[in-house]
């Protein structure tokens, strides 16, 4: 039995580290040493209490974590201990972790942890999303908000790979270049104020053929009175504070369609297109197709820091919790 470290919420708002005992993996379960597990929005919104999920307590936050398999349980197939591997897991801020076989896949070498820990959940909704939901065909034209952000930027370099035209949209000089930097064929400020002028100029006196939004913000009626005929806005969250409306002959006007895109519930119904989905990322990963994007990395001790940044909206990309 190893004696192991990982970070525990005994109430909201109050974290520490405890040392305990690792946890052990039960029949057709996994146990991870975890190299580094990725932070999301939503990630935070639950460890606060703050999302429609609420954490039993004490809880242990992360959900996206890559590392080497370290214990096998009965009944597991297919892996080894020594494996590279990424997974969803419970309790991912600590050095070791149990998942569920089938939500473990294993990772080439060349894809690092830091990598891998922000591929599952980030990639998997932009490539569900663009594919699925909007059914985005080659030659289009993609405008992504928030494109900066950890499935803001994952929307733009699967958007690329998909052959879409990518209009990236990011709040500071230093994200659009991140945005570009990660494939964007233009960038565009979100100053409200003028901002449709400046949409249809880098349309080329056009509109888009789908807008991918995490913001669900300010922007979000003006987009989408910018889509092109048959045009597909897809809600994917609402980071941009309160919750928009839209009048319903918008859509009418437009011949357009507004989609929800909810991973969550997709790899619940899904389950075998969604693992699917996994494998084909990991696979363009391993090819050089796709490089995922990891954003700023933490120290293992610097957990709080590392929530408080994944928090505030200031990060480009998937932030990172290092912990192996």
């Amino acid at each position: 039995m190893r004696y192991v470290r990982g970070t525990v919420l005994h109430a909201i708002s109050d974290y520490g580290i405890a040392e305990g005992d690792a946890p052990q993996p039960g029949p057709g379960q996994v146990q991870i040493r975890v190299a580094a597990c990725g932070i999301g929005y939503v990630d935070v919104l639950v460890a606060l209490g703050g999302y429609q999920v609420k954490p039993s307590l004490p809880h242990t936050p992360g959900q996206e974590i890559a590392g080497t398999v370290s214990a096998i349980g009965d009944g597991v197939a297919g892996l080894s201990v020594g494996d590279r591997v990424l997974a969803a897991a419970q309790g991912g801020f600590a050095e070791y972790a149990v998942a569920s076989r089938d939500s473990v896949f294993r990772i080439p070498d060349k894809l690092a942890f830091a990598s891998a820990a922000s591929l599952r959940l980030n990639y998997l909704t932009a490539l569900h999303g663009l594919r699925d939901r909007a059914n985005l065909q080659r030659g289009e034209r993609l405008l992504v908000l928030g494109a900066a952000g950890g499935v803001g930027i994952a929307a733009v370099q699967v958007g690329k790979l998909l052959g879409a035209e990518v209009i990236a949209v990011a709040s500071t000089e230093d994200k659009r270049a991140f945005a570009r930097e990660g494939g964007a064929d233009r960038v565009l400020d979100s100053v409200v104020e003028g901002w449709r002028e400046r949409l249809k100029e880098a349309c080329n006196g056009g509109g888009p053929d789908v807008i991918f939004d995490p913001l669900c913000g300010p922007l979000f009626e003006p987009a989408f009175r910018s889509l092109a005929w048959r045009g597909r806005h897809l809600v994917v969250g609402f980071v941009g504070g309160e919750i928009p409306r839209l009048r319903v002959n918008l859509p009418l006007m437009k011949g357009a369609a507004l989609v929800g895109v909810d991973v969550r519930q997709f790899a619940l119904f899904e389950r075998e297109k969604a693992d699917a989905y996994v494998k084909e990322l990991i696979a363009w990963a391993g090819e050089g197709r796709l490089s995922p994007i990891e954003g700023r990395r933490f120290a293992f001790n610097d957990f709080a820091e590392a929530m408080a940044y994944a928090h505030s909206g200031r990060g480009m990309g998937k932030t990172i919790l290092e912990i192996g």
